[in-house]
């Protein structure tokens, strides 16, 4: 769907443009896992401003398909929020609701800025509103993988964007 060559040069565009909005701070990164984990190493690379990281896990999905709605914390952050810059990372916006959840959550943290950066959007699939600040590509409601997404685990290493077709096909 999305060959490599793209991928990459979209995220040298998003990073140029999160530099130029976080000029004389520093951006603290909170990959959203396990996902995100891809985006947000390449993202963090071709950053020019000081940047933090931490890792956050959160399900909605447990051994489902379809989001169920409840959205619980695997994994907190290692460091407060309390007044850093902070830029959430996301592989992909699907129906809004677990980032919708997550957004609020960080938000009452106390951060200076909250702001999300993902590398896919999917509006079609969208329940709840969620605008991500920094977009690399909008996508059709079709099952991608690669970079960082995943069907059962498998194809997250994949370096491009692809859609897993049904044997049906």
């Amino acid at each position: 769907m999305i060959p490599e060559e793209e991928v990459e040069e979209k995220i040298r565009r998003i990073a140029a443009r999160i530099s130029e909005d976080y000029q004389g701070k520093v951006v603290h990164l909170v990959s959203v896992l396990k996902g995100s984990v891809f985006f947000t190493c390449e993202l963090a690379k071709r950053i020019t401003v000081p940047v933090t990281m931490d890792f956050m896990s959160v399900s909605s999905y447990g051994d489902q398909t379809e989001s169920s709605g409840v959205v619980r914390i695997v994994k907190d952050l290692d460091v407060p929020l309390e007044g850093k810059d902070v830029l959430v990372v996301e592989d992909i916006i699907d129906t809004g609701r677990t980032l919708h959840y997550l957004m609020n959550i960080l938000r009452d943290r106390g951060p200076a800025s909250l702001r999300l950066a993902a590398l896919l959007d999917k509006p079609d699939r969208r329940v709840v509103t969620v605008e991500a600040d920094y977009t690399c590509f909008q996508v059709p409601d079709e099952f991608v993988v690669g970079y960082g997404l995943d069907c059962a685990q498998q194809y997250r290493n994949l370096p491009y964007i692809g859609v897993i077709e049904s044997e049906s096909k």
